[in-house]
Parts: structure tokens; C-alpha cells; sequence
């Protein structure tokens, strides 16, 4: 019973966390927080935002989360939102913000092209697709944060 008890006092503070970071803005799924952050900002201010949250920018790990993303983004065309991806460090070598490696693509059509210096990654919501385009160039952007 005291086992029951703890469990259940351990879900109950999970949830009032949860709710507590929806209260500020966050959106919870599948045991992550998503902040959408609709300031103009490039690549890498983006990222210290998001970091000064206690998140990242987001990792995007399969198409149930980049399709809830995209309900929530919007569907209007130019959109365009920075996430997590980049090749910064070796050109043609896409890795997360947490280090991991490329596994689930959503290349739009002829991406990533790499014209000039395009290393990192803007996600088209309307089209649930991916750009890479320079990093200095302003976008909004989504963080994301574990709930655990």
C-alpha cells in the first residue's frame, strides 16, 4: 500500500508540474515540453534562448511529433520555425543539438542543398518539411524540454 501511495503521490506531482509549465506557455507531448517562440532570432541566439529556459532547441524524432508540431505551428505558408539540426561541425554530417545523429528525415524536396553556407535547419510547418539555409538569418524558433 505504501508503495501505491508513493507512486501515486509521484504521478500527481509530475502532473501539477506539467501543468505549471502549461501555465507558462509550455505544450506537453508524449513526455516532452515544447515552448514556440514566435521572436525573430538566428540560429544560434535561438539556441542560447531556449538553453536559458532549461530546454534546447527542438529534435524532431518522429512524424507523430513533427505532424503535432505542425498542428500547433500553424498551416499558413512562410511560416518557418529554427529547430535543432545542423552541420556546423562537418559539413554533410547532420547532428542534433543533443549530439545525436540524423535518423528520421523530412527533407523538403532537393534539401538540403547546401547553397552558400546553409548549416543549419528552418522546419515548414505547412509542409511538415525541412530547409537547411545560413544560420545568421532570423526565424522563430521551438524549444524543447524533457518532462521527466
Amino acid at each position: 500500500m505504501d508503495l501505491l501511495q508513493k507512486e501515486k503521490n509521484r504521478v500527481q506531482q509530475k502532473l501539477n508540474d506539467i501543468r505549471a509549465q502549461n501555465e507558462m506557455g509550455w505544450l506537453y507531448f508524449r513526455s516532452s515540453l515544447y515552448y514556440i517562440a514566435l521572436a525573430n532570432k538566428n540560429w544560434y541566439d535561438s539556441r542560447r534562448y531556449c538553453r536559458q529556459k532549461g530546454a534546447d532547441l527542438l529534435i524532431i524524432n518522429s512524424r507523430l511529433e513533427q505532424d503535432f508540431l505542425s498542428s500547433f505551428l500553424g498551416t499558413n505558408e512562410g511560416n518557418m520555425f529554427w529547430i535543432g539540426l545542423t552541420d556546423s561541425d562537418q559539413e554533410g554530417s547532420w547532428k542534433w543539438v543533443d549530439g545525436s545523429a540524423l535518423t528520421t528525415k523530412y527533407w523538403h524536396s532537393g534539401e538540403p542543398s547546401n547553397t552558400g553556407d546553409e548549416d543549419c535547419v528552418e522546419f515548414y510547418p505547412d509542409k511538415k518539411m525541412w530547409n537547411d539555409l545560413r544560420c545568421s538569418l532570423k526565424r522563430w524558433f521551438v524549444c524543447e524540454k524533457s518532462a521527466d
